[in-house]
């Protein structure tokens, strides 16, 4: 184990349970969701110290919710897949009762009145909220630290960045506290976290699952599930998606529905997508991907390489991205600025710089691109590629160092794209580095075809397991 970290003695064979296979040991009577909620209460409290990757754990009102889902259950009338489920919350969508705070000093930490649309679902569906996850102020960048929080570490290497922002919710996934997870994904927030730590994580079309208050970072912004594999992926997303009237951003448009889909690799034409829009491919992350990708042969699936279509992606997304910024910082008064995180502050200046005519010209570039990928979607059954270019690197730093690369999106770039244009992309484990890093693969396709791309993950998840079976539960004291 690195950094002298010996595995927590048993007990823990409840935190590896998938959902389904804790709904039918619900329904049998074999497990309680109480039993199941305190065990993944417990290893919440033993990684903590470790990884720092709650803000809050809430062990009481966790409790209560499933003696509620075990009364359900012993009746015979579970509310959903999701009831009884032991889940966790990013700080960064509003939950009720719950101090929600942006990873920042500079909100509230009055505790919210009313659940986000998202959580709301769930907690509809019957799942247990156990804690909040840590998220980097506003959920600016691709690793996990803040001024609030500190540092959120990965737990294949304390030394090493889990990638964020989404970061304390992978962590959580890959030690087992809890099955569900909520994450955010502006820029690759959900898929990048999910490559450094060895677990799954979908970022769906857009607007399928409902987000309120808008997020500053506008529609770039997506919520979705993150788990440590794509079925529990789907239960999750089923759970989480749906109209909400106060997502306007959602559209009027009913998405196809959820669910397994048979087949979705036989035959299928596949475009390997290798060379990053910035920033480079690392070569040991290549290979991992390539001997990934030989599995396709097995579905007698075709893979020939692709690029992406459109230029300047780097330059389109940091339009988005960094007058996002500057529309949060300008919510917060001068005199309260103090100690919000640099890089978000210099983001925010340059955002503050662009005329109208500019971004405006960047909303039609980025409607042009997407476009193009529908189109190259209409084609192709699915795009693939590498979920990060690059394996995790030190903790405390936005990028590599010596990388010469100055902002994190210049080494993301195999996650912003897709949150220009849209489409759902899932990203599962294929393996490992020499030095004990988790790889991820990406699977994207068409936007409303998210049912396809969670059962081509959940496929190609199985291939792959002889190879990442140690991705199942990171055991850890």
């Amino acid at each position: 184990m690195p950094n002298g970290i010996s595995p927590i003695a048993d007990a823990d064979d409840l935190c590896r349970l998938s959902a389904a296979e804790l709904n039918a040991a619900y329904r049998a009577g074999a497990l309680s969701p109480v039993e199941v909620t305190m065990a993944a209460l417990d290893r919440a409290e033993a990684i903590n110290p470790l990884f720092n990757a709650f803000t809050m754990i809430d062990r009481k009102a966790a409790i209560e919710a499933a003696g509620a889902s075990g009364k359900r259950w012993r009746a015979g009338e579970p509310l959903s897949p999701a009831d009884g489920i032991p889940t966790t919350l990013k700080d960064i969508v509003w939950v009720e009762g719950w101090s929600v705070r942006y990873g920042s000093r500079t909100t509230s930490a009055a505790p919210c009145d009313r659940d986000a649309p998202a959580v709301a679902l769930l907690r509809r569906a019957g799942a247990v909220f156990i804690g909040q996850t840590t998220t980097p102020e506003f959920g600016w960048k691709a690793i996990t630290d803040s001024g609030l929080c500190g540092i959120t570490r990965n737990p294949w290497n304390a030394e090493k960045t889990p990638g964020g922002s989404s970061g304390g919710a992978a962590v959580v996934a890959a030690t087992g506290a809890g099955v569900f997870h909520l994450g955010t994904d502006g820029g690759g927030s959900i898929r990048i976290p999910a490559s450094f730590t060895g677990i799954a994580g979908l970022k769906p079309t857009f607007g399928r699952v409902p987000a309120y208050p808008s997020s500053a970072f506008g529609t770039v912004a997506h919520i979705g599930p993150m788990a440590r594999s794509a079925g529990d992926l789907s239960i999750m997303a089923c759970a989480m998606s749906g109209r909400d009237i106060n997502d306007w951003q959602q559209g009027a448009g009913i998405l196809a529905p959820l669910g397994r889909i048979e087949e979705t690799l036989q035959g299928a034409r596949i475009g390997y997508w290798s060379k990053p829009p910035s920033g480079a491919l690392d070569g040991e992350v290549a290979t991992t991907i390539s001997q990934a990708l030989t599995h396709f042969g097995a579905f007698g699936a075709t893979v020939e390489p692709v690029d992406l279509p459109g230029d300047d992606l780097l330059e389109l997304f940091q339009s988005h991205w960094f007058t996002g910024a500057a529309a949060r910082l300008a919510l917060i008064p001068e005199n309260e600025r103090t100690g919000i995180d640099p890089g978000f502050l210099e983001i925010a200046r340059a955002g503050a710089a662009f005329d109208a005519a500019t971004l405006v010209a960047a909303q039609i570039r980025r409607g042009e691109f997407g476009a193009a990928m529908d189109r190259l979607l209409d084609t192709y059954d699915f795009i693939v590629s590498p979920g990060t270019s690059i394996p995790a690197f030190d903790v405390g730093l936005e990028v590599p160092s010596g990388s010469g690369l100055s902002r994190w999106t210049e080494w993301a770039a195999f996650s912003y794209p897709i949150n220009l244009s849209q489409q759902p992309a899932c990203v599962i484990p294929c393996g490992m580095t020499a030095g004990g890093l988790p790889v991820g693969f990406q699977i994207i396709g068409a936007r409303g075809d998210d049912a396809r791309v969670l059962s081509a993950a959940a496929d190609l998840e199985a291939a792959l397991r002889p190879m990442t079976q140690a991705f199942r539960v990171r055991d850890f004291a």
